[in-house]
């Protein structure tokens, strides 16, 4: 019997060529999840500050460095793992720049929902604060201090007054987590109400890399 000979699209398939996935470090853990559990070998990440979140002007120069680095680093296929993040357009300027595509959406909690969901339900979730797994996990860190409500907490008021509910959209389904975005909501006087989204959007636009 002569030995299988396989097409060299059945071979790119099975050996797909290595991407560089440049992300916000506020979804690394999400994309290693997803990569490893469904054995996206090809797939290496960089992640930017989380931080950035903060600093949205910092994001779109960032993500230009970056992509000069993994062209740098002999990477040929390149994916921006952020949605626009509050950069007004200019991370799009800079992936057309480069020839280079980002996962659809206005931000994450956009695209952990779905967009063409979060866009439907906009209407009523407009006043809304939304939570995800690593603002739950980072609550103190990353919102609390850097806001300086642990030191002025008549700020929360300035910040969150005009909120209505703050919305949990879980990743995982982690008590734990639960309950810390249910103490963050009572820290900031809001009501609660958790929905679990799962990786939304995330998994089909690293599926298509």
């Amino acid at each position: 019997m002569e030995p299988e000979v396989k097409s060299a699209s059945q071979t790119r398939l099975a050996h797909p060529q290595p991407v560089r996935v440049i992300a916000c470090g506020m979804i690394a853990r999400e994309i290693l999840s997803i990569r490893d559990t469904l054995g996206f070998d090809h797939i290496d990440l960089k992640c930017l500050p989380a931080i950035f979140h903060h600093y949205p002007d910092k994001i779109a120069p960032a993500v230009d460095r970056a992509i000069v680095r993994a062209h740098a680093e002999g990477f040929e296929r390149i994916f921006v793992g952020y949605a626009d993040c509050g950069t007004g357009g200019h991370l799009d300027k800079i992936c057309a720049k480069h020839g280079v595509e980002r996962i659809d959406g206005p931000h994450c909690f956009s695209f952990y929902v779905g967009n063409e969901q979060f866009a439907s339900r906009w209407d009523e979730d407009m006043a809304c604060f939304f939570m995800t797994d690593f603002l739950a996990r980072h609550f103190e860190t990353f919102l609390v201090r850097p806001l300086g409500l642990d030191r002025h907490p008549e700020l929360r008021d300035m910040y969150f007054g005009n909120y209505e509910k703050l919305i949990y959209i879980a990743q995982s389904d982690n008590p734990q987590l639960s309950q810390k975005a249910q103490d963050a909501a009572n820290f900031l006087q809001l009501p609660y109400e958790r929905r679990f989204t799962g990786f939304g959007d995330l998994t089909s636009a690293l599926t298509s890399l």
